[in-house]
């Protein structure tokens, strides 16, 4: 009997390829942590959270997705979503030099099939008046996305 060899190839993906990706891995690991993910979620303040999901408890958690180091370092705006939610995560591949991101925001590893939670975000909760304007608005973009299917 012949032996069989193994061939690897490596596929280096396009930094929307890796965004696509990394995001996909972050809703579902959102799912199984019990919340409601939408991906490209627009923000009173005029910014666009990558992913925000609702919990429960009707927390509001908002995750960026990072797909590079260049990435993150042309793009120093995460702070502009700290007041649209309870927690703040990134995102990024299992590849992504994590010491680069900042230590106070939660930290999420993704990839197309799921991934982990490596630091939990700190818990800052939004007062009741914005908390019910969000979650309205949440829950009149779910509505609509889905009635346009």
């Amino acid at each position: 009997m012949a032996a069989m060899e193994a061939v690897l190839t490596l596929v280096t993906l396009t930094r929307p390829e890796t965004t696509s990706v990394v995001t996909r891995g972050a809703a579902r690991l959102l799912v199984s942590m019990g919340y409601a993910p939408l991906a490209e979620v627009g923000l009173p303040n005029g910014r666009r959270a990558d992913l925000m999901a609702l919990g429960p408890k009707g927390e509001i958690v908002i995750v960026e997705v990072k797909s590079s180091p260049e990435d993150y370092l042309c793009d120093r705006k995460w702070g502009d979503y700290l007041p649209y939610c309870d927690s703040f995560f990134f995102a990024v591949g299992p590849e992504f030099p994590q010491t680069l991101l900042p230590e106070e925001p939660g930290l999420m590893v993704a990839d197309g099939f799921g991934g982990a939670v490596v630091r939990d975000a700190p818990w800052t909760p939004l007062v009741a008046a914005r908390r019910k304007a969000l979650t309205l608005a949440f829950g009149r973009l779910a509505a609509m996305r889905a009635g346009s299917l």
